[in-house]
């Protein structure tokens, strides 16, 4: 069903289907109603727009009808409204401006299907190393062939045989399902680690991530505006606890007082909430604010000394108000006192507060307000707003019992009380995390559509500036003056990005790329999902963010939180690390098998082993390891390691390992093959010799691939034990590969013989050199950040 929305046409006011709405035509709001089109207001009465669909800030945004400049950010365009966000109070009139693609909704999804998305690095890299193995396999079954032809004039059935088993030696057929089992359980891992994955793919790209863009609100902020510092005139207090929780601690000059012992306090904090229209409350998941998060957190600083709204608004009830409006910059409620005295409190932005001040409250007594007391306040607000804090004022004044007074006498002679300084505090994880991520070599970034000053507050509590790295900050102003070659010299020494908009975060992705990194984004708002696009991992928060966004991205951080993002990059970096262990163990049978095969077709000896014994090996003896190693427990020492190259090959850092064991393996299942046709002259019995020695050999090796630097015998029992699944994969393995040779049905079906006690002893000494393997020693080592 077509949305209907309110027009007036011809001077005469009319309901129509919103996609017949014009350039040019008169729209009317109201309450609930979704605006239609991007339109300019003409008329606003109290008008307040939810734009958390195209902006993510969770706010209502009072809108004014009067000029703003033409660069101001989309997020600060006031007299603006867009469509697809919701009226949730007062009413307007306004010009559309923009329908259909024309609006930012449109331009949006214009962007997002502009940019290219690039191919995952592991499937670039699995089909490279598949076309690698694919050419050595034709090369050799050719190079095979015609050697068994042409020299040793085998016949075509031999040939083919041989041939047969160096093509499926060569291919890795259990790969793919091991890859899928890898990836899928990794997603499961980070789904209970609160991050869902939305594109499998997208797990091996996390862990090479070089770069965290991260938003501040809610992600790296637990965006529950707390107050933290009271001033009344020459005392300065702080408020302890963090959020939404009524639990807390007021501090004067390190030591605890008794808010309700203090009048000067007491009233403060109770200005703060009667004059407020948010309300607290306990849910299932914790406490909770209704309504706006700058009331919400007067609300909750008055609860942490006991003074709760429902008994306060019981002795003071409400009997007048006058709004809160952005070019008075201030709220007033008028309440009865418990006496019957009608009073009149006032919040608001201090300098508009202290302006319409006469008297000021000092330790209880009321006296008029001189120059020097109008100082202080000041200075104190200049001092407290450069820690990032948002500062209001209180006031309140005594009012006549008689007669109705207009709003500006209502607000004139106030005696000031004093001042609370709230800030959106860091998540308490979040600080550890930015030291992991330095520690792994990963640089996170702030990207914020908020204050300068409020950014670099954040920045350093949490670690990412320090403190005199105010040159490491850039705003979005001078973004705008700023090529793309230019912004990609600077971007390198940039820790906070401030007052960005969604149009920035593009181009900071697409020029952290440029520098060869690979980038993680975070977005909420719809205008976001472009930047999720530009970036390697686009990363969704799942509690604000919008269905768009959710569609955009790679990710979705259920809890909004920072450190989950660090998490998965720990879960993206172990999944690559446990693929890298199956393929090292797959590839080293595949070579051995390559290599024996190649060798025994030119000596002209028999097949060492058969297509069966070849796909046994590589399906079920090697299959179920490598899956057993796909949920090894992880390194401890993952996360201090540096991102590994995007481009560097899976095989780069494992080509000795890989080499070193395939010729040990060949040697140990060559030799008892060789030992025992050249001493039976059964094909058949050799044939079964091979066979079990290269399953026994892989045993031991699954256990070699473990670890990049450790021997198994030097994790001791541990390392034998820690991954049950392989332990009991070997064990299963192992009992079935006995009665493959010992049980004659299973003798019919994989062409085998039973083997003697001596010949099995010779088998299990030449899977026993796999201890010779030396994984530190063959593996290009990591380098490890000790900082």
């Amino acid at each position: 069903m077509t949305p209907k929305a309110a027009v007036l046409r011809g001077g005469v006011e009319r309901l129509i289907d919103s996609r017949w709405i014009v350039p040019g035509d008169i729209i009317l709001l109201e309450a609930g109603n979704r605006v239609p089109a991007d339109a300019r207001l003409l008329e606003v009465h109290s008008l307040e727009v939810d734009e958390a669909p195209l902006t993510g800030e969770s706010t209502p945004v009072r809108k004014i009808v009067e000029p703003l400049p033409e660069e101001t950010p989309i997020q600060d365009r006031r007299n603006m409204v867009y469509m697809g966000t919701l009226i949730t109070g007062g009413r307007g009139v306004a010009v559309v401006t923009s329908t259909g693609m024309q609006t930012e909704f449109g331009k949006i999804a214009e962007m997002v299907q502009r940019i290219e998305v690039g191919e995952p690095p592991l499937k670039r890299k699995m089909e490279k190393m598949g076309r690698q193995l694919a050419i050595i396999s034709i090369f050799l079954c050719i190079l095979v062939f015609l050697i068994g032809l042409l020299i040793h004039s085998l016949d075509f059935e031999t040939l083919f045989m041989t041939s047969v088993s160096l093509a499926v030696s060569a291919i890795p057929e259990g790969l793919p399902a091991v890859l899928t089992i890898t990836l899928a359980l990794g997603v499961s891992r980070m789904a209970r680690e609160r991050a869902i994955v939305r594109r499998l793919a997208s797990v091996e790209t996390l862990g090479s991530v070089t770069v965290i863009c991260s938003d501040k609100t809610g992600t790296l902020t637990k965006n529950e505006m707390t107050v933290r510092r009271i001033a009344l005139l020459g005392r300065i207090i702080e408020v302890t606890g963090a959020g939404y929780t009524p639990d807390g601690s007021f501090l004067e000059d390190g030591a605890q007082i008794d808010p309700k012992g203090d009048r000067d306090l007491e009233l403060l904090l109770r200005i703060g909430v009667l004059c407020s229209d948010a309300h607290l409350h306990k849910g299932k998941e914790g406490w909770g604010i209704f309504g706006d998060p700058t009331e919400g957190a007067l609300v909750v600083a008055a609860a942490k000394a006991g003074l709760w709204r429902e008994e306060l608004e019981k002795a003071y009830p409400r009997v007048g108000e006058i709004p809160f409006d952005s070019m008075r910059k201030r709220m007033t409620t008028i309440h009865l006192t418990p006496d019957g005295v009608r009073v009149a409190y006032v919040k608001g932005a201090p300098e508009v507060v202290l302006e319409r001040c006469t008297h000021i409250l000092e330790r209880g007594v009321r006296r008029r307000i001189t120059p020097r007391d109008r100082e202080w306040i000041l200075s104190t607000t200049r001092e407290m707003a450069s820690e990032a804090l948002r500062v209001l004022a209180m006031a309140y004044r005594e009012l006549p019992q008689d007669g109705e007074l207009e709003a500006e006498e209502v607000e004139r002679g106030l005696t000031f009380v004093g001042l609370q300084g709230m800030i959106d505090p860091p998540r308490d994880e979040v600080p550890e995390a930015i030291k992991l991520c330095r520690m792994a070599g990963i640089r996170p970034i702030m990207v914020t559509g908020d204050h300068k000053l409020t950014a670099i507050a954040i920045a350093k509590q949490i670690g990412m500036l320090s403190g005199g790295d105010e040159e490491a900050v850039l705003t979005g102003a001078e973004l705008d003056g700023m090529s793309d070659e230019e912004l990609e010299e600077a971007v390198e020494g940039i820790s906070v990005f401030a007052r960005v908009s969604p149009e920035h975060k593009v181009r900071i992705a697409q020029a952290l790329k440029r520098r060869g990194h690979i980038v993680a984004m975070t977005g909420d708002g719809v205008n976001d999902a472009p930047a999720l696009k530009a970036a390697d991992i686009g990363i969704a928060m799942g509690i604000k963010g919008t269905d768009v966004t959710k569609e955009a991205a790679d990710m979705i951080l259920e809890d909004d939180n920072f450190a989950t993002i660090v998490k998965a990059v720990e879960s993206g970096r172990h999944i690559y690390d446990n693929v890298t262990k199956y393929i090292r163990l797959m590839l080293t049978a595949n070579f051995d098998e390559i290599i024996e095969i190649t060798v025994c077709s030119l000596l002209g000896l028999p097949l060492p082993l058969l297509p069966i014994h070849i796909l046994w090996v590589n399906l079920v003896s090697d299959g179920l390891p490598a899956v057993a190693l796909s949920v090894d427990p992880k390194d401890p020492e993952l996360m201090r390691y540096p991102p590994r190259d995007p481009e560097e090959g899976l095989l780069t850092r494992f080509w000795r390992f890989i080499l070193f064991a395939a010729v040990l393996d060949f040697l140990s299942d060559f030799a008892p093959f060789l030992y025992i046709y050249l001493t039976t002259g059964d094909a058949a019995l050799s044939r079964t010799a091979a066979f079990t020695s290269i399953v026994l050999f892989e045993f031991l090796l699954a256990y070699q691939c473990r670890s990049e630097r450790h021997h198994i015998l030097a994790l001791g029992w541990r390392g034998l034990t820690e991954n049950r699944m392989l332990f009991l994969s070997v064990l299963v393995s192992t009992a079935i590969q006995i009665l493959i040779i010992y049980w004659p049905p299973l003798q019919a079906i994989f062409h085998v013989k039973p083997l003697s006690p001596l010949q099995l002893s010779i088998c299990i000494l030449g899977a026993l050199t796999a201890l010779l393997i030396f994984p530190g020693k063959l593996i290009t080592p990591r380098l490890v950040d000790n900082s």
